[in-house]
This record gives C-alpha cells, structure tokens and sequence, in this order.
C-alpha cells in the first residue's frame, strides 16, 4: 500500500483546495464533487467568489481561516449538505438562503419556473398562489421575473416562511408577496382566484426516503419529503381543492417525480374542471412538470 501523502509545508489556497479535493474524494458523501465542494467551502470562508480562487492561489489563508475551513470539512464528511454549511443556493440566477427548515431548491425545478413565467408573461398583473413555498425560491423568481405579479406564498412551517420573506426581501420583491401559514389551501382566504397555481409538493414515497443520499434522508425536511404511502398524498388533495381558486383558462403546475407522470397526470384527469395539459422534462429528459388548464 503506497504511503498517505503528506501534508505541504505550506497551506497556500492552491495546497488547500488540493488536499481537501483528495480527502473529500475519498471520505466525502459526493466523491463526483469533491473539487467543487473544496472551492464553495473555502470561498465561503473567504468571502470570495469561486472562481477568485484562481487568481489567490499563492495566497496563505490566516490560521483563523484554516480552523474554520476544516471545521465545514468536517461537517461536510458527516453528511452536512454544502448549501446548508454556506446558507445558500443559486436558483433561477438568482442566490437564495436556506437553512434545515427548508428543502434545499433544486435546478429540476427551474423547469416549472420557466413555464411559469411563460404563462404569465402576456397577462397584466397576474395573481400566483405557490403552495409550499419552503425558501421561497419559486414564489420569489416569478416576482422577481414579472414585476407586475402578485404572488400569495403559502407554507405550513413558520420557519420556512421566515426563510422565504427574507429571500423576498433580498431580491426586493416582498412588497408584491403576501405569505400565509397552513397547510395547502386553508389559509387562503375564500373566494381568492389566481391565474396561476404552482407547487413542488412532498412527492417522496417511505421506500424511496430510505434510499436517499444521506445529505438529504437525514438533514433536509422531512415534511418538505415525505408524500405520503404511495407519494400521491399531496397531489390528490391539491386536485380535489385547486378548482375554486383558478380562474377560467388558469394553470395548474406541479412538480413530479421522475417516475410520476401517468399517475398524477390520472389524477388531475379526473377532476371534470381541470383538463391537463402537457408534460415538461427538465434538462436531464424526465418527466418533472404536469400542468393542468382550469376550463
């Protein structure tokens, strides 16, 4: 067996980013990501960008800096999330803060925010209802695209709404977002109609929980998982309840599990006010937006 490497006698940022890369390679939950992982931490530490790394790499960070760069590796090793250790999430251009409250937001889901913005670009002052919103990332992206849109965002969790008016108040939008906690439909008041509905629900099954990476299974919300024995839980009850809160000719958006499609475009089927509408694949090619048209 060929001996460890030692360690360099001097930590510049490129000794640093070179080690790490190597350990996290080996003892990391991401092994794919290690480099990557290496440079979000360190320029976290920093407080550079990525890619300003490049141009430090004979820098030698303080001692101060070092301890709190292996003290996230550490974390990192344990299965802590990287955007959790940092506080945030790029989505939609746009950097967005989380915590454990909230799901960490996912470049799958851009998809429903690209059609979202589709869907409402040539209407004046349209009205969206995001059911879930967890950080936010959705509700505040169709703000920030529209900017005559007013957005209702609703979330059972008082934690995750805190998250998400501090997401709308960074990206100036928190005038045009009214945020409502309970679950689903129940806070919102009767009679209120939108021109747009979206949701990325709980669509996780039990079997599947037990199967994710353990960055996700055991530090991301549960609640903002779990859809219930066969992972429909959520889409049922959101067909059932939509109709009194979309206009004639709204939208209804939601996002899916890759193995979802039939089952929940069924689902909205069978509701007589709902006619659904295509399904967009994310950039991977899966299926991962059902949408429904409100006749």
């Amino acid at each position: 067996m060929p001996p460890a490497p030692q360690p360099p006698t001097v930590w510049t940022i490129k000794a640093l980013l070179d080690w790490t890369t190597d350990f996290l390679a080996k003892k990391g939950p991401a092994p794919q990501s290690a480099r990557l992982e290496a440079q979000i931490l360190l320029a976290h530490v920093l407080g550079c960008k990525k890619i300003d790394l490049m141009v430090r790499f004979d820098e030698q960070p303080a001692e101060a800096d070092r301890t709190a760069y292996k003290a996230l590796i550490k974390r990192r090793v344990d299965a802590w999330p990287v955007a959790y250790l940092v506080g945030f999430r790029e989505f939609h251009l746009l950097p967005f803060e989380v915590t454990p409250a909230v799901l960490i937001p996912r470049p799958e889901t851009e998809t429903l925010v690209s059609e979202a913005d589709r869907l409402i670009k040539p209407l004046a002052a349209p009205t969206v209802l995001d059911l879930g919103t967890g950080s936010g990332c959705i509700a505040v992206s169709i703000a920030h695209g529209k900017k005559d849109a007013r957005v209702t965002a609703v979330d059972i969790s008082p934690d995750a709404l805190d998250v998400a008016k501090r997401n709308a108040e960074k990206h100036k939008v928190a005038d045009r977002i009214g945020f409502l906690q309970g679950d689903l439909f129940a806070p919102v008041p009767a009679g209120s109609t939108f021109d747009l509905v979206v949701s990325n629900p709980p669509y996780v099954t039990p079997a599947e929980l037990a199967t994710l990476a353990p960055d996700v299974r055991d530090h991301e919300p549960r609640l903002a998982l779990d859809g219930g024995p066969d992972g429909l839980a959520f889409y049922r009850r959101i067909a059932a309840e939509v109709g009194p809160f979309l206009k004639p000719g709204g939208w209804l958006l939601v996002e899916i599990g890759a193995t979802q499609d039939e089952a929940v475009r069924a689902i909205l089927a069978e509701r007589p006010e709902l006619e659904p509408g295509k399904t967009l694949r994310d950039a991977g090619g899966r299926p991962r937006v059902v949408c429904a048209k409100r006749k």
